[in-house]
């Protein structure tokens, strides 16, 4: 399969997106760039996906990855060197990576939100009708709660270089330090006095210079039609696959729907294609591509049966 068939549906001020770009150019990968809108609608995303709304997405063909976590294992197996979780951590990186998430990512998003005036109205609105873990006193009252927590979680990380390693988990980059390099990312460019959050932060601000430098491989633009048409002229490339062991206990081609299980929970409904311990898929059919198969991690996503 070419390189370029590696399709990201993102935008450029995601800090989400930001983990896969780089994740991109760690492994030295050459992508195609789909712009999304901002805000909702977005029908070419939603084309794909069927209801799923989250930054990014990643398309290979007629195979669409949702969510940060599922795209880097997915790349990982396809291209396995130079590796995200060098030294067998991935089990780590995933865990550092779900503690950015929220402990990090969480604050961050409120401190955005909250104290950066350049937010178009409309941008505003809409996330904080997505993310349902901030309320509208959070962003009128001061922020030094927010600040605290956001302070914290960059503390740890500078604790975490402090015996003098390159990287968070050793010698070599990986998921890890993309990760958690996102939120830090969104401090620079999206909170108001994020530089003195960053400033007596020596170590990862050195850190935080080597994991930029990574860069984002080989990108080209490409357009949404452009882009549903590959899906509509390929076939879904992943055969079924569900464990006896899996929960809830379902036969592939059951009739489903995934969401996730945090924020921005529209679901995604089609029939039971994969379920396992790491992952769910689903088959649906579009009227306008035909049919896509849709991934996600089997952790933080619901699967519930229709009747």
């Amino acid at each position: 399969m070419p390189l370029s068939d590696l399709i990201l549906h993102h935008h450029d001020p995601s800090p989400f997106a930001e983990k896969v770009r780089l994740a991109l150019g760690l492994k030295g990968l050459a992508w195609q760039s789909v712009q999304i809108p901002m805000v909702m609608p977005k029908p070419a995303l939603t084309a794909l996906t069927g209801g799923y709304r989250k930054t990014p997405v990643l398309q290979i063909g007629a195979d669409v990855y949702c969510d940060t976590r599922h795209i880097a294992r997915e790349l990982e197996r396809r291209f396995p060197g130079p590796s995200l979780f060098p030294g067998g951590t991935e089990a780590v990186a995933l865990a550092l990576g779900y503690w950015s998430d929220t402990a990090l990512f969480q604050p961050g998003a409120a401190l955005s939100m909250g104290t950066n005036e350049q937010i178009p109205a409309p941008v505003l609105e809409d996330r904080m009708a997505f993310f349902d873990f901030l309320e509208d006193d959070d962003l009128r009252a001061p922020p030094d709660h927010f600040f605290s927590q956001f302070a914290a979680g960059l503390a740890q990380l500078e604790r975490m270089l402090a015996d003098g390693r390159p990287w968070l988990l050793g010698d070599a980059p990986g998921w890890a330090d993309v990760a958690c390099f996102s939120p830090v990312w969104m401090c620079r460019g999206n909170i108001a006095g994020g530089d003195d959050l960053l400033a007596p932060l020596a170590r990862l601000c050195d850190w935080e210079a080597r994991v930029s430098a990574l860069g984002h491989g080989e990108r080209s633009e490409l357009d949404a039609e452009a882009a549903l048409a590959i899906a509509r002229e390929a076939e879904p490339s992943t055969r079924p696959r569900v464990a006896g062991d899996a929960w809830p206990r379902l036969a592939a081609g059951a009739k489903v729907q995934v969401a996730p299980d945090d924020y921005g929970r529209d679901p995604t409904r089609g029939e039971l294609l994969v379920l396992d311990a790491d992952e769910i898929a689903i088959l649906r059919d579009d009227e306008s591509l035909g049919r896509v198969a849709i991934h996600f991690p089997r952790a933080g996503y619901r699967v519930d049966p229709l009747p």
